[in-house]
């Protein structure tokens, strides 16, 4: 229960579908972050705005271990079969078509022409187009999200009405979240991105708003997803994105963090994330942030160490970097592992960069390794070209070879450096042409 002070989830849900909370529940129940009544009374409120009469009921029985259920709920049962009833009949006509694949062939790219063809053809118009959406509106509501995704899919084909087709396409994300289906759901979330981005808001603020619960509902492509954790920086990092971060979803933080602390691909841009949680480390307190802060910003070396520990206690607790694999009758927690040798690497590097000769004794301590593990490890880091050292076996010490810049690397990077300053600039002188513009 004590870990529970590291729980995200109270800030997380209010950001989600109410059906993307019911993952995370199940998480902190098979951790025992919160006593198991806790957990149970949160899934029937949740369930008690769903269409998920059958599932509220079993966890009513787990909760009160009884048979009996409520009279209300079996009421709200019959309500929902026949509602869903209904609706399946409104959307029939226009499923019967979807259903055939020749009639299908006819539907064209102009959805102008699509609804003409089909109402001149079919005899199906808005309304039948509109249960269509109702229909799959409520497939979802029931947990069918397989039926949702397909029946949204197809709406959004016909629909006409940007807001009603913004509505859809966030159905459709959650319903391939709740799949499981990561290449799919990173379209749609791409998909999103890009109109959220282009779309003209009624006010700056729900933009922010919408950009927040994108990066959100992200969390779980990105952490599921092969690609995920280069991905989560391209978009956390874009300059909108992490602004929307630094003013409403600090604690989204960890997860950029933690992206940053196993990707090697986006190393270039650390040192500007790195400014971020020096500007944060008051606002927002979190052992992964901390770590960084420790290493990066204020040199403290037990405080990194300290941190680690703390940092593996976090990872294993959440339901986003605690991913659990089965691997031959064990079950593993692979971005641990991952963040705990980087971690290392980090405070390592750091340290060397002080000092030019690192008594072993005191470098297996801010490690966190017993002596001849760390000797292993640092062994390991020289035979693989990533240290430029050698051991003085003789006096235990680890010497740090001289390692003087290269001016011409040095000139390249400075290069790098005032090209992204000339981009961001111009960009930012455009977005500002563009609104005098339209003022």
């Amino acid at each position: 229960m004590a870990m529970a002070k590291y729980d995200l989830t109270p800030r997380i849900a209010p950001n989600l579908d109410r059906h993307l909370v019911f993952p995370l529940l199940e998480f902190t129940q098979e951790r025992e972050l919160y006593p198991n009544d806790q957990i149970l009374k949160a899934k029937i409120e949740l369930l008690n705005n769903t269409n998920m009469v059958d599932y509220a009921m079993d966890i009513h029985k787990s909760l009160y271990h009884t048979e009996d259920v409520p009279q209300d709920m079996v009421d709200r049962r019959v309500e929902v079969v026949a509602r869903l009833k209904s609706l399946e009949e409104a959307a029939a006509p226009l499923v019967t078509f979807l259903q055939n694949p020749n009639a299908v062939q006819e539907l064209r790219a102009d959805k102008q022409y699509n609804l003409q063809m089909l109402n001149d053809r079919y005899q199906i118009g808005p309304e039948q187009i509109e249960a269509l959406y109702q229909y799959a509106k409520f497939q979802f509501e029931c947990g069918n999200y397989s039926g949702a995704a397909d029946y949204l899919y197809q709406y959004r084909a016909l629909c006409t009405n940007a807001e009603r087709s913004l509505s859809a396409l966030w159905g459709k994300l959650a319903a391939e979240i709740l799949m499981q289906n990561w290449e799919i759901a990173l379209e749609e979330l791409n998909r999103l991105k890009e109109i959220i981005d282009s779309k003209n808001f009624a006010s700056s603020l729900n933009q922010v708003q919408s950009r927040i619960w994108l990066m959100h509902w992200s969390l779980f492509i990105f952490f599921n997803h092969d690609n995920g954790r280069t991905q989560i920086i391209d978009l956390f990092n874009q300059d909108k994105y992490l602004n929307a971060i630094q003013t409403n979803a600090p604690h989204l933080l960890r997860y950029l963090a933690t992206a940053f602390i196993v990707n090697k691909k986006r190393r270039p841009l650390f040192k500007e994330f790195i400014k971020v949680i020096q500007q944060e480390q008051h606002s927002f307190a979190d052992p992964i942030t901390e770590f960084l802060a420790c290493v990066y910003v204020n040199f403290d070396f037990d405080g990194a160490q300290k941190k680690m520990k703390e940092c593996e206690d976090v990872i294993l607790n959440d339901p986003f970097l605690g991913k659990r694999v089965e691997e031959s009758n064990y079950t593993v927690v692979p971005l641990k592992d991952e963040f705990l040798e980087n971690a290392r690497l980090f405070i390592f590097e750091t340290y060397c960069r002080i000092h030019e000769r690192i008594d072993m004794g005191v470098l297996a301590e801010k490690l966190n390794l017993n002596y001849e593990d760390a000797e292993r490890w640092i062994l390991n880091l020289i035979r693989t070209s990533k240290l430029d050292a050698k051991i003085d076996t003789q006096t235990g010490t680890v010497v740090m070879e001289p390692n003087h810049p290269n001016v011409y690397e040095q000139l390249i990077d400075h290069t790098k450096g005032l090209s992204g300053r000339t981009y961001k600039l111009v960009s930012q002188l455009l977005e500002h042409a563009q609104a005098q513009t339209a003022r």
